[in-house]
């Protein structure tokens, strides 16, 4: 039988709806991947306003906010891994595999809830900055731009672990250390001009990096650089996605039980 375009539409459709309704069971981390940035952000601001008062007052606003902006869409990762990673456990992907669905669908429709969060996620937090703080933003379809290439960046590296580790206990170590990591070598925490002499060479390696330069980029209305920080977190998305159904597609798909 010939998959059609509608079929596939439909199999994903419905896919996502049901992934959704899994998300919403589990609201715990989803609300507090919500509300720590903003408390952070209200609290770290004066310090890094002062730190950066030579370049005023908006450099330390833009600092923080795209910290931990970048710092906490990065910790979000677990709710995309833990949701491919559940089903290998309870072994229900093996079940999915038995439908027509083919793997990458199974993939897609797991991350588009996750990816509507992750956009909401940075919304959130750029929303609060210029509300609350008076961020400026002077272009808004740019910083969509980079919203959204981030968000799928996340979505694939996500992808990609839950896809590649065997169990909920290696998915926490790799977000816990993988996350900081990543975050502190972007210039989330310290901004990158201030980093070491190594972190800095090693920064463009961390997603956070580019993630970080988009950001900036765009809340600064530089249309290029944004374009190329942009298309770097694509080829990211479509590295670790590939890597992804690659994965899954070829039976890989059990994962040690918790």
């Amino acid at each position: 039988m010939t998959l059609t375009l509608p079929d596939a539409g439909l199999r994903m459709a419905a896919l996502a709806r049901h992934n959704t309704m899994l998300m919403r069971r589990e609201p715990g981390a989803v609300i507090s991947r919500l509300i720590q940035p903003l408390v952070l952000i209200t609290l770290m601001r004066p310090l890094y306003v002062a730190a950066l008062a030579r370049d005023g007052v908006q450099a330390g606003t833009v600092q923080v906010v795209t910290g931990m902006l970048v710092m906490f869409s990065l910790l979000a990762l677990s709710v995309v891994g833990t949701g491919i990673l559940t089903e290998r456990s309870w072994r229900t992907w093996d079940r999915l595999r038995a439908t027509p669905a083919r793997a990458g669908e199974l993939l897609a429709a797991k991350a588009l809830p996750a990816f509507a969060l992750l956009v909401l996620l940075q919304a959130e937090v750029i929303a609060f900055g210029a509300g609350v703080f008076g961020l400026r933003v002077p272009d808004p379809a740019l910083l969509a731009l980079a919203v959204a290439c981030w968000a799928l960046a996340l979505l694939g590296i996500g992808t990609a672990l839950g896809a590649a580790l065997r169990s909920q206990s290696e998915l926490n170590v790799a977000y816990d250390i993988g996350g900081l990591l990543f975050s502190a070598l972007g210039g989330a925490l310290i901004p990158a001009a201030e980093l070491p002499g190594w972190a800095q060479a090693i920064a463009p390696a961390s997603p956070g990096y580019w993630a970080m330069a988009a950001l900036r980029s765009a809340l600064h209305g530089q249309a290029g650089p944004t374009l190329r920080d942009a298309a770097v977190l694509v080829a990211v998305a479509a590295a670790a996605g590939a890597f992804a159904v690659w994965r899954m597609s070829r039976g890989q798909s059990r994962s040690r039980l918790l």
